[in-house]
Parts: structure tokens; sequence; C-alpha cells
């Protein structure tokens, strides 16, 4: 009997390939979800370190601030002296009365010997002066009178007085300055002139000395932890620091 001849029949090839698209199509499914989860931590872990970063330079600022609040709380006990952010400015106390004058008077003498003990009393028991405290710049300041290099020499001087006094073999019975405390001038106090830079409205007040104080970064407080310097000897620096030693710089 003649009959319509039908084309194969090709399911069984269809049915066979069927499974196999679905599965490529489920791992490419897979993968991305993996890839999703992946970046997502990626994404957690750099937010984390962002969000321990942030936390951490807030605590160190949070720190330094209460810090610079107590000294500003020493300074209101020494009329004239005032804390702006982070220097401590002497004021008219501070203040050399002649051009060209290095020395300073009784009175100054007398009002760095009573404050910077004080000073040095909260950088050594508070948290923030035992870890962030790097150091403290004496900067001396000139008038604009004059040439240039012989202030920028002057301006040095006037900070070098300072550091002179604070060393020097203490009068009898002046007990203001301890070993500790001419230790950590030693170490932590640095001489700078800035000649006639930063000059005030008047050539009085740009003849003056300035307490600059400097804190570590975060990094820095790292390095240190990971490799402590060598503890200084209190002994050897003090006999290094002859108290009976002459200021250097000759008087004018």
């Amino acid at each position: 009997m003649l009959g319509v001849k039908m084309a194969p029949r090709r399911r069984g090839r269809e049915e066979g390939e069927k499974p196999f698209w679905i599965s490529f199509s489920d791992l490419m499914t897979a993968l991305m979800v993996l890839f999703l989860v992946a970046l997502s931590v990626a994404l957690l872990a750099v937010t984390k370190k962002i969000s321990d970063d942030e936390r951490e330079e807030k605590a160190r600022a949070e720190q330094i601030s209460g810090l610079m609040t107590e000294v500003r709380k020493v300074a209101e006990q020494f009329p004239g002296v005032r804390v702006i952010d982070r220097t401590i400015d002497f004021g008219p106390r501070g203040r050399f009365e002649r051009e060209g004058q290095n020395t300073l008077s009784a009175q100054q003498r007398a009002l760095v010997r009573d404050f910077t003990p004080r000073l040095l009393e909260q950088l050594r028991t508070t948290e923030a002066g035992r870890h962030w405290f790097k150091r403290a710049v004496v900067e001396g300041y000139a008038s604009q009178t004059g040439k240039y290099l012989f202030n920028l020499n002057l301006s040095l001087e006037r900070s070098s007085r300072v550091i002179c006094e604070l060393l020097r073999e203490p009068p009898a019975g002046d007990t203001r300055l301890s070993d500790a405390d001419r230790q950590l001038v030693a170490t932590r106090f640095f001489v700078g002139g800035a000649s006639f830079n930063s000059l005030r409205a008047t050539a009085e007040d740009s003849r003056r000395i300035e307490f600059k104080l400097e804190f570590k970064t975060r990094q820095e407080r790292q390095e240190e932890l990971a490799q402590p310097a060598p503890a200084a000897d209190t002994a050897a620096l003090l006999l290094a620091l002859d108290p009976k030693e002459r200021c250097p710089i000759a008087d004018r």
C-alpha cells in the first residue's frame, strides 16, 4: 500500500542534547553565584579595614585632643600663656624686648622652668603623651628688622637659649626640673628657627618663643611597636649633658 513517507523522528537526539544544555546553564549560574559571593567577601574585607582605620584614627585624634585640653589647663595657670591648636604661645612673657637680643630675662627663665615640668608631667603620664607624643620644637622668631640670615641665626639662638636653660645646672634648692625631666627635654625637645616668618602685628610681638608639639602618625606608632628603640641609659645621658657646662651661645 502506498503511503506518505514520514521523516524519521529525531526526538531521541533532541532528548539526548537537552540535559547537556541544562547542565551548562546550571554551571554558569553557579559560577556567577560564586563570583558574587567572592566579590561580596572582598568588599566586606575592604570596608572592614577602612572602618578599623577610621576607628583607630578617631581614637588617636580624641586622645591627642584630650591631652591638649590638659595642656590648656596648665597654661591657664600662667597668665599670658596660650595654647593655640598644638602650639604653646608664651605671649608677652616670651617676648625679647631688644632687637638682636638672645638672652632670657630672669622672669623668662623662671617661666620656662616653672611651666615646662608641668607640661612634661602631662606628656609623661597621659595615654596620648606616652603613645603619640613625638617631639616638641622650640621655635624662635625674629622681627623683620635686619637681614634675613642674621635673623635666622638669631631665631636659632633664641630657641637654643630655652634648651640651655632647661638643661643647665639648677640653682641650689631648685628642684623644679628633675633628672627625668631633663632627660625628656634632651631626647624630645628640638631647636627650631623661623627668622621673620609668621610675623605678628608689631616687631615687639614678633620677637618671641613658642613650643610646638608634634605627634606620631599611626604608621609611625606601628613601626615603633614592631621595632622598639633601645632604652636610653639615664646615667650616661645625664653625664653627657653635664649640668655644669655653659651654654655655648655668646650673650647679646
